[in-house]
């Protein structure tokens, strides 16, 4: 009997170890004896206790678009160095140059805080669908609908934040087949303790993004802070270490092919519950649009930056969001050709439709709704390059990005703070301003009147009945560079956006004070911020008609599967369990799961992107192992392979072992894997995360960070054993 228990539950269980992100409380469902036979030491509920809101996935957090984790009782979180990068630069400049030279806090006096940086500690989860699904009047229409759910939300989130020091949201899964309150501490004093050279941290820079073999150490250590009574608060000298509950222990052992780990953190957004349809629109026109528009940005501000020094610091963290979006385009598309993902996911359709079309009674609304969502995508797809190119006004130049952004927050402010955009709701004020603020670090003018340029240029040759009106007002309806250019010039000699204490006042500003400032750059965010608005109604109705529709079809393709399915990122916490393995990208070619310190010597050409620091390079090339040799390799590991089903946002996640020790930070994907957001393939889905002992080895042997490696319980004899907590 035991015997046939036991083989019922491993047949619900997944079929491929890596596939899946999945959430807290699914990971309670999946069966106990599949995790451990899969390499899992500890009883799954050591990983979650949503009774308690404990566990080891506690000690995972969100740095606000990238993951990290707690490795020590004193408040250090490890993370990427990518996604430390907006503090690091805050406090470079061409005299200190952090972004080049790295920096290490010698104790914590020393420590550089981060303006707007904040992290979450995940606390408690509960599903509200119910609740949710009863605001919907009955005979809504597909605005109201929207509406009314997203009130909800927000009265949800509302009752949840009355605690202080709290950040909740309402997640969406499938679709609108469950919405659940995430609960989570939010601390608001981060700073920066530990970053390598970037020579470290981008080794390989954008030739060897989301590629197999890396050298790179993408690693960065932060600290959050709290007031001395351990309550959440903004940055002042009086504040104390965060007093972690739960923490990552440093594996010093590392890992070895075929070892079984976990990645932990919040990926962002994947598409596998999109129709076949849909997922082909985004391969035919939406992953060329950003390979078009953001390529020619890259350009301009590689060029501009090129010309001065300054300048190219200020448009160094732009530039970086751009390179890692555009690349990750091209791999979606040859991902997406090569593993043939809307074929199959058009087979995958089919044989759903098919096996509903058997009981149509019970799931005829679920092929009404397919239907019904076809159409929607192909309505939306009539005005797709008016609104792609709306959409991309705000990566493009900062001048009106900032003009825009005061606008709508004017625009925003003069309704209920419940009927506002969540986004300019008065939780977010703060944050608002923060980016306001930090953006003073970006702004370089060369550079971003040739953005704007380019933009304008772009929106004139738009077809007659899809313009974008405010640029039509401005800069008329047919291009000339000679007026564009002088255009230009005079919004930026006239406005006072770009000046950091006049636009901090505009925040604080209604509609009408804005426009009593009579400023050009001013008034062209403000009929920008008017045409977004109005898109943004536009995608309202669409998402209240998806929210309708989509749930009925995802629980036809769920009982379908006969299997659990993990829904697609959302940017809440997740877990993938994986294997330590390489993989054979083509014909005749097989990729080992490791590289090495000698591997990184071997790359290094002394010009960039191959330009290893000379410490590093001495270090090394004396062979300076310490006691991070790893006996397999005969030299020091520096990154790793896993079949972990990641994503964008699971940047910084914690990579660790059966027993709940970090042997690694998640930081990128391979190549032929980026398109493993529309589809998990167990042949290339392979993560790359740094391993800790390349960390480990960096501060012991080339930074000599005696007190960092003690805080961290890393002696220079045998490290004192320790659980995970």
């Amino acid at each position: 009997m035991k015997k046939t228990l036991l083989l019922l539950s491993l047949v619900a269980a997944p079929v491929f170890a890596g596939e899946g992100k999945w959430t807290p409380q699914q990971v309670l469902e999946l069966s106990p004896a599949w995790l451990k036979a899969q390499g899992l030491q500890l009883p799954p509920n050591k990983l979650w206790d949503p009774k308690r809101g404990t566990g080891l996935l506690a000690g995972t957090v969100n740095t606000g678009g990238c993951s990290g984790s707690f490795i020590s009782a004193s408040g250090l979180i490890i993370t990427n160095h990518h996604c430390a990068f907006s503090i690091i630069q805050e406090h470079s400049s061409p005299q200190k140059d952090l972004i080049t030279d790295g920096f290490l806090a010698k104790s914590q006096s020393e420590e550089l805080p981060g303006k707007g940086s904040r992290v979450q500690v995940p606390r408690g989860f509960k599903d509200v669908t119910a609740e949710v699904n009863a605001a919907v009047p009955q005979g809504a229409d597909d605005l109201a609908r929207y509406k009314a759910i997203d009130r909800k939300q927000k009265e949800l989130v509302a009752e949840c934040e009355k605690r202080p020091a709290t950040r909740c949201q309402v997640a969406t899964f499938d679709g609108g087949v469950n919405y659940t309150l995430v609960d989570a501490v939010e601390l608001q004093d981060v700073r920066l303790v530990y970053a390598p050279p970037r020579a470290v941290g981008e080794y390989g820079g954008e030739e060897d993004n989301w590629m197999w073999p890396r050298h790179t150490g993408d690693f960065a250590i932060i600290r959050a802070y709290t007031a001395p009574d351990g309550t959440s608060a903004a940055f002042s000298d009086k504040n104390v270490p965060y007093k972690a509950e739960f923490f990552f222990p440093l594996s010093t052992e590392g890992v070895k092919p075929g070892d079984f780990v976990m990645v932990l953190g919040y990926p962002g957004t994947t598409f596998r519950t999109l129709l076949a349809d849909e997922m082909a629109e985004r391969q035919a026109r939406y992953y060329p649009r950003i390979r078009d528009v953001l390529g020619e940005a890259i350009r301009i501000l590689e060029a501009e930056g090129e010309k001065d020094p300054a300048g190219k610091i200020a448009v160094a963290s732009q530039l970086k969001g751009l390179h890692n979006v555009y690349k990750n385009a091209g791999g979606q598309l040859a991902g997406l050709k090569r593993g043939h993902i809307v074929e199959k996911q058009r087979d995958t359709e089919a044989a759903t439709v098919a096996w509903a079309q058997k009981d149509a009674a019970k799931w005829g609304d679920a092929l009404k709704a397919r239907e019904a969502l076809l159409q929607e995508q192909q309505e939306a797809a009539k005005t797709f390059d008016r609104e792609f190119l709306l959409n991309m006004s705000g990566r493009l130049a900062r001048g009106p990005a900032l003009a825009t952004a005061v606008s709508r927050l004017a625009m925003e402010r003069a309704k209920p703070d419940l009927e506002r955009r969540p986004e300019y709701m008065d939780r977010e004020v703060p944050r608002i301003k923060d980016r306001l603020e930090r953006e003073q670090k970006n702004l370089f003018l060369a550079a971003d009147k040739a953005l704007l340029h380019a933009f304008v240029k772009r929106a004139q040759a738009l077809p007659q009945d899809a313009r974008i009106t405010s640029v039509d007002a401005v800069f008329g309806k047919t291009y000339s560079e000679k007026d564009v250019t002088a255009k230009i010039d005079s919004l930026y000699a006239g406005t006072r956006v770009l000046t950091l204490a006049e636009r901090l006042k505009m925040a604080d500003e209604s509609v009408g004070q804005l426009a009593a400032r009579r400023d050009p750059l001013l008034n062209f965010g403000m009929e920008l911020a008017k045409e977004q608005a109005a898109l943004d109604d536009t995608r309202d109705r669409r998402q209240g008609a998806s929210s309708r529709l989509r749930p009925a079809w995802r629980k036809a393709v769920m009982a379908q599967a006969g299997k659990p399915i993990a829904p697609d990122a959302n940017s809440t916490l997740r877990v993938s369990f994986a294997k330590v393995q390489g993989y054979t990208p083509r014909d005749g070619a097989l990729y080992l799961p490791q590289t090495t310190l000698t591997g990184m010597l071997q790359k290094h050409t002394g010009e960039e992107p191959f330009n290893a620091p000379e410490k590093v390079r001495a270090a090394a090339e004396a062979k300076k192992f310490g006691r991070w040799v790893d006996p397999r390799l005969k030299d020091v590991p520096v990154d790793f392979l896993a079949d972990a089903d990641t994503t964008g946002g699971n940047s910084g996640s914690p990579t660790v072992n059966g027993k709940g020790q970090l042997v690694g930070v998640n930081f990128d994907r391979v190549w032929e894997n980026v398109a493993n957001d529309f589809g998990y393939n167990p042949d290339v889905a392979r993560n790359v995360n740094v391993d800790v002992r390349y960390l480990l080895w960096q501060l012991d042997q080339v930074e000599d960070a005696d007190a960092l490696l003690r805080e961290l319980n890393i002696r220079k004899g045998k490290p004192v054993a320790r659980e995970a907590r």
